[in-house]
């Protein structure tokens, strides 16, 4: 393996850049494509976006979820086709292209040609494809865009045509004449769920409008109430609820006699209505309960202050009364309309009880006015265009746009005498998703498909499907399957799919068109295109002699992405054998918002035409905000770059930070850039540096004169380490657990479960074996424990290749040079299998072990004891023989040496140091009592002592007729110190399950390594302070500067062992330091342990046997001097590696006028002042 770089000079996005080209220059996704081709297909749905905007977070995360999966399941043996696609028509294109020329209606495209207008969309389609594909491949997905899949190809239009013709044959489909929500910006009508994406609180003006009834005694008038005044001059019916009770009252002020709905008499307070001097000295207002805005001006005690009540009677007694209309453009329906009907849609939370009904604008009133032969539907008059301005029929405001008309209407109203009042009224009101303008409710023309019909097959299909989270499918996509209506697939536009269907003009010959080999032969036309320009002007000649038109519309988009499934691999005119094999499809992932566009769209399609959901499993997640809680926004500019976030962490840290969020579980994500620095921090670095280090130590072996590190074989590599064992079997562990997520799809839950096993890796396995991996302990227990290092990492970096598919490629290409037959990248490696477990009980022991640890620190903090302060015992109370056996077995010499303490006491007497308390688990039981909690919790805590340790034992307790278990209760230990101890000489810290005892008494005896802990630590420190690796080597000296200094010498002398094996090295003293050694850093340091001394940090340097060296040259002193002049000149780590190569010896023939000499090392020359001294010392 190369030398790495330190994690501060590890740039990542450098590196990922890095990687980039690597994969190009193997080409690795299509090899990867190749090498799993005869493997069992993985069917993935890649929901087309438009190519007409940039790619944003919300892109970038459904593409990391999808790229996650897609890899996984092409490493655990599957052959994964990824196309991408691109939604190509509708109406964003449109927009763009009637923005860019101006185009303000219908009859502008006509006039400017279709074939000219569709060009023009055509051009813009693949607009940003290239940007696309850079910030998606910058991502690290794989996914194929050179072989991509486009709405507007002919193979994929075809299949449309024939999913429509199935759906035809099936008698699924009609032509319909129905109310749907109209943008009037791009003027067409929109699906339901369309209508839903966009809602804003607006204010409308509210009118209420007087329509008096015809032959009435008192000349009372009914009293409508709307908010959209433009629905007026339409108005052909009232309607009120027959259950209801309504008023006839008369206003004392202004004589008028109105009809309204008992419970609604509220909204007939007017204050105008009342005289002057009247308003002054009355209390009376607006009541609590009117929705009226700007009209109100206090409380009122009794809105019958301001009327008479005339007569009471039932809705049902209102029936078929006549009125005088507001306006006379439909009088030629007066026989039948301008009378009142009934119907259980009025409510009584809003209004008067008395609805308006504009038979084309309201989906309730067109039913109602059918339902009531008020008219029929062929005679429906819409007196709003496709524009949204009224039709010459509305002759007073013909030409004007509906909404700029509503303050005119209002007058008219007025100026009538038929104003009772106005107002405004803030609601939520539904929006184009593109254009942003208000929708309208209005009667087309259109063509349907029969969902409502599928209603039942469409919930029975849902149910087989899994999704992620369930309560998506469970709740809101089961309420829109529930409630779902006729589907309207026809838009009334130009630049789509055209409907397959030619008719006669009396409409009585229908021809669909299923395929593009049909229509060339019913017509005799080629056709190598089927958009509107290309095929409007072929005619089918009808064997009755009828010629056939095709209808103008074209399908809303929608259906065309719904039938992707089909279409996007030319189904069913190619690819039968591998649709058939594998439908439904493995696996969809979008947005939460695609519960009423594609997952719908895909589920009713699928239902209608196979009896099938269109996919197996589904992961949905949850809107990117920006980091103020709002909708990301380019104007408001409150959201970093992507690619500018992705600069500076890498695009790893953008993924695990996406999947690692709330927006995973469908929930909406705060996007902070922060967090994705914090994955860089707590993952990617902690990571790194546990990699470097088994570099680092790997290349300290060939540094030291060693063999070249070679991994030992995994099936031989039997360590009786306890952390070996234990790292392995947590190793383990995260495949089985990583592999049991990803089969169930939940991502989210990935990335915690990393964190840990990183943690515990740097901080456990790598922290507590340093001296085995820096060989301090043999070279074969550091070959086995760099051997484990390795395995534990790169099978670590094989799970996590799917997530972080950069990062696991650096460390895996360095990694693989150690590993003989290893793959070329390591997305080709077959993701880890797990190979048994067994090791369940070692884990567990471990983190025990490291619980301990902390709360004996936590023991030593509160008595401000640091951990350089030797203290003589601890005790550790559990249960558990089992543990306290691997406590004080094989565990016991790390617990000792990271806390500094001497001796270990288990105890499995846990009334010996500690009293027991039960606890319940309210967040556990309380949902599963209810009322009973109350009577458990209280019998819970009066458990006795006995009573606890049977239900240890046991495992389970029956408590007022409740059955509960271990994970029911708590069971706590309270520490029981010792008769005649105080809290400074004994404490204890517990967490509910190991009990920590520590001995806090001063002992004379421990003063000494607790001194040596005290002077390791300032070498370690200046170490770390000039800078060196932990691989660099130096000679390290000290110097007393104590008048005094036996105690100091006293402490290096007992301690030395311990000095030895903490630093590397032997500690030497200053005075044994020679001229010519190069010091790289020294430091003073005082009150230590009330000494004082110095610490110098020295390059290794040669020391000499200068007898031995004369007696080379028979006594000559010059030839002497000149050999050592020699040696020093040389460069210290050649000149050990030439002493390596000749097994401690070394010839000097090159020194002028002087005779050749062999040197031997260890008896002329010594390579440190460490080796003399050990050898001066032995000797």
């Amino acid at each position: 393996m190369e030398d790495v770089c330190e994690s501060k000079d590890f740039a990542f996005a450098k590196q990922e850049e890095a990687i980039l080209s690597f994969w190009s220059n193997i080409d690795a996704f299509h090899t990867q494509l190749s090498r799993t081709k005869d493997k069992p297909e993985y069917i993935f749905y890649d929901g087309p976006p438009f190519a007409t905007g940039l790619p944003h977070y919300g892109h970038i995360l459904a593409g990391t979820i999808k790229d996650i999966v897609t890899r996984y399941q092409s490493m655990t043996g599957h052959h994964v086709t990824r196309r991408f696609g691109w939604d190509c028509h509708g109406l964003p294109v449109e927009n763009e292209i009637d923005k860019k020329l101006g185009i303000k209606k219908r009859e502008d495209v006509l006039k400017l040609g279709i074939g000219v207008y569709n060009e023009e969309c055509r051009s813009i389609v693949t607009r940003y494809v290239e940007e696309w594909e850079n910030v998606i491949t910058r991502t690290g997905r794989w996914i194929d865009f050179k072989n991509d899949y486009k709405t507007m190809d002919l193979n994929f239009m075809e299949s449309v045509w024939w999913v429509f013709g199935q759906l035809y044959a099936k008698d699924l489909v009609y032509k319909g004449f129905k109310v749907m929500p109209y943008s009037t910006g791009c003027k067409t009508p929109l699906s339901n769920f369309e209508a839903g994406q966009n809602y804003k609180d607006v204010s409308d003006p509210e009118v209420y409008m007087a329509f008096p009834v015809l032959g009435d005694q008192h000349g009372a008038s009914f009293v409508a109430w709307t908010t959209t005044p433009w629905t007026l001059p339409s108005n052909l019916a009232l309607c009120v609820n027959a259950n209801f009770t309504y008023l006839k009252v008369r206003n004392k002020y202004t004589g008028k006699v109105y009809i309204v709905a008992e419970s609604r008499l509220s909204t007939l307070y007017n204050p105008k209505d009342k005289p002057k001097e009247a308003v002054a000295n009355s209390s009376v207002s607006v009541p609590k309960n009117a929705k009226t805005k700007g009209t109100s001006s206090g409380k009122t005690d009794n809105v019958l202050d301001s009327f008479d009540v005339l007569e009471k009677f039932s809705g049902a007694s209102l029936v078929g009364m006549k009125y005088e209309p507001l306006f006379d453009y439909f009088t030629e329906l007066s026989d039948t309309a301008f009378r009142v009907v009934a119907d259980n849609y009025v409510t009584d939370d809003s209004g008067t009880g008395i609805v308006h009904c504009a038979p084309a604008f309201g989906e309730d009133d067109f039913r109602v006015c059918i339902d009531n032969q008020i008219l029929t539907k062929d005679k429906l008059v819409v007196a709003v265009d496709d524009d949204g301005c009224f039709t010459e029929k509305i002759t007073d405001f013909s030409g004007c746009y509906i909404k700029q008309a509503d303050k005119d209407i209002i007058e008219a109203v007025k100026a009538k005498g038929r104003l009772v009042k106005s107002g405004a009224f803030t609601h939520s009101y539904p929006y184009c998703w593109r254009s942003d303008t208000p929708l309208i409710y209005r009667a087309v023309p259109s063509w349907f498909v029969k969902v409502e019909s599928l209603k039942e097959k469409l919930l029975e299909n849902n149910k087989q499907t899994y999704w992620v989270p369930d309560f998506v499918k469970d709740k809101r996509f089961h309420n829109w399957l529930e409630n779902a209506r006729d589907w309207a697939i026809s838009r009334s536009r130009f630049w789509g799919t055209p409907l397959p269907l030619w008719i006669s003009e009396d409409e009585q010959v229908i021809v669909v068109i299923d395929s593009v080999a049909k229509l060339e032969k019913l017509s005799g036309v080629k056709v190598t295109d089927l958009h509107r320009h290309n095929i409007d002007h072929i005619t089918i000649q009808h064997e009755s002699g009828r010629v056939l038109r095709r209808v103008d519309d074209v399908f809303d988009c929608w259906f065309e992405s719904g039938s992707m499934p089909y279409a996007y691999i030319h189904y069913p005119f190619e690819n039968v054998e591998l649709f058939e094999k594998n439908f439904p499809g493995h696996f969809v992932a979008e947005g939460l918002d695609q519960t009423r566009g594609w997952f719908y769209t895909l589920m009713v399609l699928a239902t209608a035409l196979f009896g099938k959901p269109a996919f197996r499993n589904l992961i949905c997640n949850g809107l990117v905000l920006a980091e103020d809680g709002k909708k990301m926004s380019k104007s408001l500019k409150n959201y970093p770059s992507p690619m500018a976030v992705i600069d500076d962490y890498g695009a790893d840290a953008l993924r695990l930070y996406l999947i690692n969020s709330p927006v995973v579980r469908a929930e909406p994500l705060r996007f902070k850039k922060e967090g994705v620095y914090g994955v860089v921090r707590d993952v990617f670095l902690p990571w790194y540096n546990a990699y470097r280090f088994l570099v680092q130590n790997t290349k300290r072996l060939e540094v030291e004169g060693l063999a070249p590190f070679v991994l030992l074989d995994q099936a031989t590599l039997k360590s009786s380490n306890v952390l070996d064992q234990w790292i392995n079997s947590a190793t383990q562990s995260l495949v089985h657990f990583v592999r049991k997520e990803m089969d169930a799809y939940r991502l989210y839950t990935v990335v915690p479960y990393l964190l840990k096993f990183l943690d515990n890796l740097t901080n456990i396995y790598v922290r507590l074996n340093r001296k085995r991996l820096k060989g301090r302990t043999g070279e074969e227990d550091c070959r086995t424990a760099l051997s484990t290092l390795y395995n534990v990492l790169l099978l670590s970096c094989k799970v996590m290749a799917p997530f972080t598919p950069f990062f696991t490629e650096v460390l895996y290409q360095n990694m693989r040079k150690a590993c003989n037959g290893s793959e070329e990248s390591i997305h080709y490696c077959s993701f880890p299998e797990e190979e048994g477990k067994g090791g369940e009980r070692i884990e567990q022991s471990v983190l025990r072990m490291m619980t301990i640890i902390d709360l004996a620190r936590n023991i030593r903090e509160r008595h401000n004891k640091p951990l350089k302060t030797p203290l003589r015992e601890m005790v550790i109370v559990h249960p558990d023989k089992d543990f306290l056996a691997d406590i004080n077995g094989k565990l016991k010499e790390y617990v000792l040496e990271e806390l500094n303490i001497r001796s270990l006491d288990p105890c499995n007497d846990t009334l010996k140091y500690a009293s027991l308390r039960a606890e319940p688990d309210f967040s556990v039981l309380g949902k599963r009592l209810g009322k009973s909690m109350g009577i458990v919790a209280k019998e819970v805590k009066a458990m006795s002592q006995e009573s606890i340790l049977a239900f240890e034992s046991a495992g389970e307790v029956v408590i007022a007729n409740q059955c509960l278990k271990r994970s029911d209760i708590k069971v706590l230990r309270d520490f029981k110190r010792p008769d005649g101890k105080t809290e400074t000489e004994i404490d204890a810290a517990g967490d509910g399950d190991v009990l920590v005892i520590l001995d806090l008494q001063h002992d004379e005896s421990l003063f000494e390594a607790g001194t040596a802990r005290e002077i390791v630590n300032r070498i370690q420190k200046l170490r770390k302070k000039v800078a060196l690796e932990p691989t660099d080597t130096v000679e390290v000296y000290f110097q007393s500067l104590d008048d005094d200094a036996s105690i100091s010498l006293g402490v290096l002398r007992s301690q030395e062992s311990y000095i030895r094996e903490a630093i590397g090295s032997t500690l030497l003293q200053f005075s044994l330091m020679p001229a010519h050694a190069v010091i790289i850093g020294e430091e003073s340091f005082h009150g230590i342990s009330n000494m004082s001394f110095s610490i110098t940090l020295a390059r290794p340097a040669l020391m000499f046997n200068e007898k031995a060296i004369l007696s080379l040259f028979s006594g000559d002193s010059k030839f002497a001097h000149n050999l050592q002049t020699y040696l020093l000149s040389r460069d210290h780590s050649n000149l050990k590696s030439e002493f390596q190569e000749g097994n401690g010896k070394k010839m000097v023939d090159s020194i002028e006028q002087q005779p050749a000499a062999e040197v031997v090392l260890g008896e002329h020359v010594f390579l440190t002042v460490g080796d003399y001294y050990v050898a001066e010392k032995s000797g």
